[in-house]
């Protein structure tokens, strides 16, 4: 790495970390508006872990900014640099752009690696130890106090709903199946369910069915293709998870493919936010470092701004599509970063060409 690339690095690490604080320190702002979180935490964890949550719960959100920020940031250095004149003097010592590139892409995609696998493990753990849910807003379309779960086995289909789980998914309470085939019983109550070996075990069930006496039975087994961390997942969401326990949950294999979708997305998509920062990161060049006759520099950074949030957007409706399973979450992950290189090394390429 010599003096040049160090300027560049320098500059451009600058601007986009200031960009990157800013934001950082408005979304914290708008989580600690959130009073009763901070009220709860504080409560029962004290005010300095109160600060904690709001500060990580911003970390995340920021963490999923990243594109934008890091375009941003980007086109401020680049602009900086080139009304400097230094940027002119670069390239007319015989340095190319693309040489000039080399070093900030690398240095980015590392950090962002760390910033994938470490900053989000750590928030995501912290958060998910302080960050309280409200009552009733554990799930949009599901009561509160209540869990529901739908499941498959060999030649059965139910509903299981339950008051209450216990932390790993292998045992719920005040349970009631409904059956939604052929059975002896189109209902069962049991005070407990227990996840074993493929069969949810219900003791002390009574069976239920319109045409007869209610039934009490000793054990009642209910095949499943579920595992306990399905349970789990099922019961919370992919964003609670570190990158660690998604690789595993992948290992280990799940059967729901929803759910299975929703972990892989999540799981690609951190290890693809390299790309997707050198994505940004091309286009900020291509917009802003590119050759120019005229020092108008306004619409070239409007243009790039636009199309990096049309690549967030993009981006995020890439992650709903491949969460759902409606598209491949290998190809919903990697994409949208794909094209947004592409795009910024066309631009860069026409731009060197002495286009406008």
């Amino acid at each position: 790495m010599n003096q040049i690339d160090r300027l560049v690095l320098g500059r451009l690490a600058s601007r986009i970390g200031v960009t990157v604080f800013i934001f950082y320190g408005l979304i914290a702002l708008v989580e600690s508006l959130d009073t009763w979180r901070f009220s709860v935490v504080e409560s029962e964890r004290g005010f300095l872990m109160a600060l904690l949550m709001v500060a990580m719960s911003a970390v995340r959100w920021t963490i999923k900014t990243l594109p934008v920020t890091v375009l941003m940031g980007a086109i401020l250095g680049l602009v900086d640099l080139k009304m400097r004149h230094e940027l002119t003097v670069i390239k007319a010592s015989g340095i190319s752009i693309w040489r000039v590139l080399r070093a900030p892409t690398l240095v980015l995609a590392a950090a962002s690696l760390v910033i994938a696998i470490g900053a989000e493990t750590v928030s995501t753990q912290i958060n998910r130890d302080l960050y309280p849910i409200p009552p009733g807003q554990t799930a949009q379309l599901t009561p509160a106090g209540e869990i529901w779960l739908e499941q498959y086995g060999e030649d059965s289909h139910y509903v299981l709903m339950a008051r209450a789980m216990s932390p790993g998914g292998e045992q719920l309470t005040d349970v009631t199946v409904f059956n939604l085939q052929e059975a002896d019983y189109a209902r069962y109550e049991a005070p407990t369910a227990v996840l074993q070996q493929g069969y949810w075990v219900l003791s002390d069930a009574i069976g239920r069915r319109a045409d007869a006496v209610a039934k009490t039975l000793p054990s009642v087994r209910l095949s499943t293709i579920s595992t306990p961390s399905e349970i789990s997942l099922k019961t919370s969401s992919t964003d609670d998870l570190t990158f660690f326990e998604l690789a595993t949950l992948m290992q280990k294999g799940i059967a729901d493919p929803m759910v299975a979708s929703a972990t892989a997305m999540r799981l690609i998509k951190l290890l693809a936010l390299p790309l997707v920062l050198v994505g940004s990161l091309f286009i900020a060049f291509a917009f802003t470092a590119g050759y120019s006759r005229r020092m108008q520099i306004g619409p070239s950074v409007l243009y790039g701004m636009v199309l990096g949030f049309l690549v967030f957007v993009i981006t995020e409706m890439a992650d709903r599509a491949g969460s759902t399973g409606a598209i491949d979450p290998l190809i919903a992950a990697i994409s949208p970063a794909l094209v947004a290189i592409i795009i910024g090394v066309t631009v860069l390429l026409r731009r060197e060409d002495g286009w406008t």
